[in-house]
């Protein structure tokens, strides 16, 4: 099962923690693990990126470490402990120096980053499962067992007041970027968005028929994504408290939510083994399914110089109208194709309404500046070919290939 995950802080990354004893850390871009963090000795529960692209885990087994992945093979660079009890929940602070823990021993410790060493205790009197900084460091929010959210001072470690009304224990917190609005979720089965200058809730948002385990500002502040016991992921709008969308994304228990910088996508982490990546704009989920495996894979015998790099695309688009359907529309008739044409293909809005064909042009520049600014929008990930001999590679033999295999419309 999978109980966590979170982003790199340019979106190229993504981290997930599972029951299995490790994470794993992921190229965003084509789904695909960079590294395997074993060293903790029961469920990871929860992890986070430093900005300069450390790695943060915490678990079951009542330890924190944290990962130096610049090395040929990733490593602990610090082992954080004194917690007594389970580690439910971790955050970095703004500006990367700090994290803040909370666990079942009934504690929120403070820790430097660069040292690992401890700076504060502060003792509670309920477990504790979630833990956010607020205010640039200078605050902590803290959520636990009982139905309250503590607020409490980070140099000082006293109590700085109560968020109030949940009915049940608290399971996750996030603050909004600019640090005006705390998004609490429970096993109540509902979430909550306070206003921490009043100290007031501002939004009830209903929607889970169960427990609800994950939630995130998305980077607007306007809006939130949430998940949890009935596998749904369920985008919010803030502003009214209404359901955008309601996701289908796992059959069975939904631990974990991530949204990836740019707001484009989330990340969802279930009890089936499993990561799922959506891109909210359509619901529709990214990435390939497993290929059959009669399906014709022609670029892995190919000898063309492009054929390696064509094995990303491969997993989100057939080759031809009757391959398996993947999250991108399929290659049959790419070149000379007015962008968004393809019949029964739901297209996101950054496509609609656009007006040039793919050619050697368009699609150079696609992969040369990025789908994100070339079609801002866009489902597909931040995918870059910065070798632009390699891309002029790639291209030929995206021409060669549907030429040759994706006639079929």
């Amino acid at each position: 099962m999978v109980r966590a995950a979170a982003f790199s802080h340019d979106g190229r990354r993504l981290v997930t923690g599972s029951f299995d004893f490790s994470a794993i850390v992921w190229d965003f871009e084509d789904q695909r693990e960079i590294a395997t963090l074993d060293g903790h000795d029961g469920p990871v529960t929860s992890v986070a990126f430093l900005p300069d692209g450390r790695v943060v885990t915490a678990g079951d087994d009542w330890k924190i470490l944290i990962w130096d992945l610049a090395g040929k093979e990733p490593g602990i660079q610090h082992r954080l402990q004194g917690h007594r009890h389970k580690v439910m929940g971790v955050d970095v602070s703004a500006d990367g120096r700090k994290l803040v823990s909370g666990g079942w021993d009934k504690t929120v410790r403070i820790w430097d980053s660069r040292t690992g060493e401890k700076i504060r205790v502060i003792k509670v009197d309920v477990p504790i499962n979630a833990v956010t900084f607020l205010k640039g460091g200078k605050m902590i929010a803290a959520g636990g067992h009982d139905n309250k959210i503590r607020l409490l001072d980070a140099e000082t470690g006293r109590s700085r007041g109560y968020l109030e009304g949940h009915k049940m224990g608290i399971t996750q917190l996030s603050a909004s970027s600019d640090g005006q609005q705390l998004l609490s979720a429970s096993i109540d089965k509902t979430l909550r968005v306070w206003d921490l200058a009043t100290h007031k809730e501002v939004r009830l948002l209903e929607h889970h028929e169960n427990q609800v385990f994950a939630a995130r500002f998305l980077p607007d502040g306007k809006s939130a994504v949430s998940t949890g016991r009935d596998g749904i992921v369920v985008h919010w709008d803030l502003m009214t408290g209404q359901v955008k969308r309601a996701i289908p994304a796992h059959k069975t228990i939904a631990w974990s939510v991530a949204v990836s910088p740019n707001g484009r996508f989330v990340v969802s982490g279930g009890s089936d083994d499993t990561v799922r990546v959506w891109h909210l704009d359509t619901g529709d989920r990214i990435g390939a399914v497993a290929a059959p495996k009669d399906e014709p894979r022609p670029w892995l015998e190919s000898d063309h110089p492009g054929a390696a790099l064509f094995s990303k695309c491969a997993r989100c688009h057939a080759l031809n109208a009757q391959g398996v359907r993947r999250s991108g529309p399929h290659f049959a008739g790419l070149f000379g194709r007015r962008v968004g044409t393809v019949a029964g293909y739901r297209y996101s809005d950054a496509l609609k309404g656009k007006n040039f064909t793919w050619n050697e042009d368009t699609l150079f520049k696609l992969f040369d500046v990025g789908p994100d600014k070339f079609l801002p929008g866009t489902k597909m990930p931040v995918q870059r070919v910065p070798n632009r001999k390699k891309l002029a590679q790639l291209v030929d033999y995206l021409k060669e290939l549907t030429s040759a295999n994706g006639a079929k419309n």
